[in-house]
């Protein structure tokens, strides 16, 4: 197929040399721009710009627990303080920049020209700025933003919710619009640009654990669609799915939350599993361990994380049987988990390792991840969660998976990929502080939440008993330095782009394997014109010591 394209293309090829090979200039280029890696980038530095704006807010909320009693906002502001700050880093931050490595690399990663609709993943992108705005505009309407916490739970979301509330959903929908539409085109991609040489068990693990999660987000997003829909007919036109009074039921909602609530955190981990998956072979200098078990894994974990959602409602006075399946269900998700630390693990041993900076991330995921797995196994545990739920402990919890699991992978794969896309490295001095900075002061956030959630300090208010005063002051201190460190990573990478050390070779780091290292460095604007051979494929697969 590919040759015959390549043959009938040859001779009209070079008319368009002139106009084909470049982006046009200005800012059109990004408005209009139908280039996976233009959109990419386009999505990185959105997500960038949101994690500083709920980055502001969790200082804002470090900075009101400083000290016990009130200190510098209203009770109802830090509300909509920790409501916004949650929303704004899962919709706005750590999503979009998932997908906007996706957009860069998996074209790249399976020998394909771009991803399979350009333009609707030009639309994909762009809602989102949109989406963001509004989600922000509700805090400066009347009776403020939303200060509901970031699950929205009914009837505080409905009957008591302010009116900027409607925004709010809408906010909520064209960012679900925006997550399908990527979900789509990431699937389509890979299933039909794919290059034909390459079987689906020759694909890096990154792309397989972003097609495992398209699957995931096409399931799970409109559950998320159909809860905020009931909301606004709950609010506007005289339903009751959520109000007692009129036959509904409150704890519905949270049912129907949670059914796209727990597949969702799967979304926002399962590609940073394929992140580190790539980055930990490459300074091992050895395949990955257990190709074919990672894959399953992924699919387990996926298929796994749809039964699983009561398990955020133990509390809710659900009959013991029910109790007592999600606990199973929940420490049965944690098997091919654990599965995947073996294996990152058994990578690493052995090898001959070396610290570049992007492993340095990828082992500081896997050590920190462990532990926020760890803390989520006992939150699992029915008699436990009585006492952990809805306190510090479970704050710890998913930002140890969150903050230290899913950003970390982030930064340790913009760090692994960067020089590649702009053909500079950045500079490992400033990078070795900033990873330090980073991972001393996200445990001196986090770690001591442990002990303030096991003494029972309630999360989501703004107010504590003296107890609490020295973990907190601690967790403040180690929160503002953590916020501090994003400055420098900003510094680096934009040092990196304009004058960082040229570099030419097409393999950026040594050992790295895969299609995208056998491209020129910077990566050019239109790539595999011509697929790639059944050969080279085989060449450049990072788990070919594995007999799939």
């Amino acid at each position: 197929m590919a040759t015959t394209t390549t043959d009938i293309d040859a001779d009209t090829h070079h008319d368009h040399e002139d106009h084909h090979h470049g982006p046009e200039p200005g800012l059109m280029r990004w408005v209009k721009t139908t280039n996976h890696k233009d959109i990419g980038y386009l999505y990185l530095w959105f997500a960038f710009g949101m994690l500083l704006i709920g980055g502001a807010m969790a200082m804002v909320i470090r900075a009101e627990l400083f000290m016990p009693g009130l200190q510098f906002v209203e009770p109802q502001f830090f509300n909509q303080m920790t409501t916004m700050h949650g929303l704004i880093m899962v919709f706005g931050a750590i999503m979009p920049a998932f997908v906007g490595l996706a957009n860069i690399q998996i074209p790249t990663m399976v020998g394909a020209p771009d991803m399979a609709l350009p333009r609707m993943n030009n639309w994909s992108f762009w809602i989102l700025p949109f989406a963001g705005a509004m989600l922000l505009s509700t805090m400066f309407m009347e009776g403020g933003g939303p200060a509901f916490g970031w699950t929205f739970y009914a009837p505080l979301s409905t009957t008591f919710a302010p009116d900027s509330t409607d925004y709010f959903i809408f906010a909520i929908h064209m960012l679900g619009f925006s997550s399908i539409m990527g979900a789509i085109n990431i699937i389509a991609t890979v299933m039909n640009m794919r290059a034909s040489g390459m079987k689906l068990m020759d694909m890096p693990l990154f792309v397989w654990t972003w097609f495992i999660t398209a699957f995931l987000l096409i399931a799970a997003m409109p559950v998320l669609a159909g809860a905020v829909t009931m909301m606004l007919t709950d609010r506007n036109f005289g339903t009751s799915f959520f109000d007692a009074a009129g036959g509904g039921d409150p704890v519905m909602f949270q049912h129907i939350f949670w059914f796209f609530g727990h597949p969702e955190v799967y979304i926002m981990i399962l590609p940073a599993f394929g992140i580190v998956s790539q980055i930990i072979p490459t300074f091992a200098r050895k395949p990955l361990f257990g190709y074919s078990s990672m894959v399953y894994a992924t699919g387990s974990i996926a298929i796994l994380s749809f039964v699983v959602w009561a398990h955020h409602m133990f509390l809710t006075g659900m009959p013991v049987a029910g109790q007592m399946y999600f606990m199973y269900a929940t420490i049965l998700i944690s098997v091919p988990t654990g599965v995947k630390v073996f294996n990152w693990v058994s990578t690493m041993w052995r090898g001959s390792m070396s610290f570049e900076i992007p492993m340095m991330w990828a082992v500081a995921f896997v050590i920190l991840f462990t532990i926020g797995g760890l803390s989520g196994l006992m939150l699992g545990i029915v008699p436990a969660d009585i006492q952990y739920h809805d306190t510090y402990f479970v704050v710890a919890h998913f930002h140890y998976v969150l903050v230290s699991g899913a950003l970390f992978s982030i930064i340790a794969g913009v760090y692994y990929w960067l020089p590649k896309w702009c053909g500079r490295m950045f500079n490992e001095k400033l990078a070795t502080i900033h990873f330090w900075w980073a991972v001393i002061s996200v445990n001196v956030l986090f770690f001591p939440m442990h002990f303030l959630g096991l003494a029972g300090m309630p999360r989501r208010i703004p107010d504590y008993g003296l107890q609490f005063a020295d973990f907190n002051l601690i967790a403040s201190l180690g929160g503002f330095a953590f916020g501090l460190s994003f400055l420098l990573l900003a510094y680096i990478v934009v040092d990196c782009i304009r004058n960082g050390k040229v570099v030419k070779e097409a393999r950026v780091w040594e050992s790295a394997k895969g299609l995208e290292w056998t491209l020129p460095t910077p990566a050019p604007y239109h790539t595999f014109n011509e697929e790639p051979s059944r050969e080279l494929i085989l060449k450049e697969s990072s788990h070919t010591g594995d007999n799939h």
